[in-house]
């Protein structure tokens, strides 16, 4: 029995098959085609959108755009990967017409268009919203590092400048000792040629060093990159660090698409709750819309805010009891009276309102008695040789205990947290190699990462539609007239169908 042959490679075809015949009418390729040619560049703000009457003729945008959402949808990043791939890949072939551009035209292309590939995601996510794939009735939020072009050992913070002069200082005292001694005993085989020029060596490293914190010192900020100066030493889990940038994405429970998101150089996610929240409801145009989140965004005034602007959040609280001794009352104990905005402590003896202070820019309630002089639980309630017991308790402490009342009579609310969030990342991180970035600064950082996005959200659809499904849907879509406004939240470009 013989093997199935392939084809001759010699033998001369008398009419020659067209491009058309290697990409069957199910393959993906063909609707990231249709997609981008229905796109206006010109509206979107590509370069070349429209070709100048003189010069050499450049690439479509459309073209280049084509190339790059490819790409990111099969682990193909880089613009030199990107370049053998036109020269090889048969469906390259026939998404560019042939056409094979080479490393710099593709990296530029990325480069000078950060806000349009920012817009076309937007885009992409009005298309699905269009297709009713979002729920619009709970989302999830959630963080995650993505390493920066930019090594640890040229990002530096106050503690690791601090340390490293401290290094530097020692070792240019024992360089110093060292070529003391030699001089005074005339060692011979020493150098003292070298030894000067290490000395002098160390002495610049530790002016570079000193300029750093410096820059440091008048600028506010914790820390300082070399490589790509948007990024910062941040924790990636399991007690490491490393340099990135911490990615924020709001993700929709019905089909676990992500509706917004942001890069942010911020090493926590505190801050990040009311702005996620704020970006997910208006681009889903939601008059109510419930966000659920893990510990570390628990922030209680932008749990308030978020509760003002219709969006109830479940955010659990992190555990913040005294870890001085297990005998020391924590403010748990502590049980609230309000009939009589008061506090009642273990003794049960009543803490009453005795003044108002701002406290980490929170206006915060004073409650205090002086039964604490003789009480017998004096030393289980405070270290304090003087003075009593206070607790204090910001005037909006009430709707922050009410939401997490809600949170724990509704507690699966939780549990659909990592079902939503963690799937996206990952399917980033891992089956589609995005854990890292490409570009250098936070703009290009942004455009790199809504390319990602998008790559995300088009092969969930593909997933879920069907090809055939969605071809039909996006052609029905296109004969409909839909005005598009287009707006800029939180950095980001959204657009919403009017």
């Amino acid at each position: 029995m013989s093997y199935i042959q392939g084809a001759d490679r010699s033998q001369a075809i008398l009419f020659p098959e067209t491009l058309d015949t290697y990409v069957n009418s199910e393959n993906p390729v063909r609707f990231i085609d249709a997609y981008v040619e229905s796109l206006d560049m010109v509206q979107l703000g590509f370069t070349h959108a429209r070709p100048a009457p003189t010069g050499r003729p450049p690439y479509r945008p459309q073209d280049l755009l084509k190339l790059y959402v490819y790409g990111y949808l099969h682990k193909i990043r880089s613009s030199r990967a990107l370049e053998r791939e036109t020269h090889r890949n048969m469906e390259l072939l026939w998404l560019l017409g042939k056409l094979q551009p080479d490393f710099k035209t593709i990296a530029d292309f990325r480069k000078n268009n950060t806000e349009s590939l920012t817009a076309v995601c937007s885009e992409f996510i009005v298309l699905c919203k269009r297709l009713r794939m979002f729920g619009g009735e709970l989302v999830g939020i959630d963080g995650s590092k993505f390493e920066a072009v930019n090594h640890s050992s040229r990002s530096y913070t106050r503690g690791k400048l601090q340390r490293q002069l401290a290094e530097a200082e020692q070792q240019m005292q024992e360089w110093l000792s060292f070529l003391e001694q030699s001089d005074s005993q005339e060692q011979p085989g020493v150098s003292e040629p070298s030894l000067q020029q290490k000395i002098a060596q160390l002495e610049k490293h530790k002016a570079q060093l000193e300029g750093l914190r410096t820059h440091l010192e008048d600028s506010g900020e914790s820390g300082v990159s070399l490589t790509d100066s948007d990024s910062r030493i941040m924790r990636t889990g399991h007690n490491g660090r490393d340099v990135c940038y911490n990615v924020q994405i709001a993700v929709d429970s019905k089909h676990k698409l992500i509706v917004a998101h942001q890069v942010s150089t911020q090493q926590n996610d505190l801050h990040q709750l009311l702005p996620m929240a704020r970006q997910a409801k208006a681009v889903l145009e939601a008059e109510s819309l419930e966000v659920v989140a893990d510990t570390g965004y628990y922030n209680e005034q932008a749990l308030v805010q978020c509760e003002r602007e219709d969006i109830p959040c479940y955010v659990p609280a992190p555990d913040r009891t005294s870890k001085k001794a297990d005998a020391i009352f924590s403010e748990h104990d502590f049980i609230y009276l309000p009939e009589l905005d008061a506090y009642q402590c273990p003794a049960e003896q009543t803490l009453p309102y005795k003044s108002s202070v701002y406290k980490r820019g929170k206006r915060t309630r004073i409650y205090e008695t002086s039964a604490c002089q003789t009480c017998p639980l004096r030393p289980q309630c405070t270290t304090a040789k003087r003075g009593n017991r206070r607790m204090y308790r910001w005037i909006h402490k009430g709707m922050v205990e009410a939401i997490l009342a809600r949170l724990q009579q509704n507690p699966e609310k939780i549990k659909l947290r990592a079902q939503l969030v963690e799937h996206p990342f990952g399917t980033l991180k891992r089956a589609m190699g995005h854990g890292y970035f490409l570009t250098k600064g936070i703009e290009r950082v942004s455009a790199e990462m809504s390319l990602s996005v998008l790559a995300y959200n088009m092969k969930r659809v593909l997933n879920i539609m069907g090809m055939k499904e969605l071809m039909e849907a996006v052609q029905a879509l296109q004969k409909t007239v839909w005005y598009i406004c287009t707006e800029k939240i939180n950095g980001n470009i959204y657009s919403h169908t009017l």
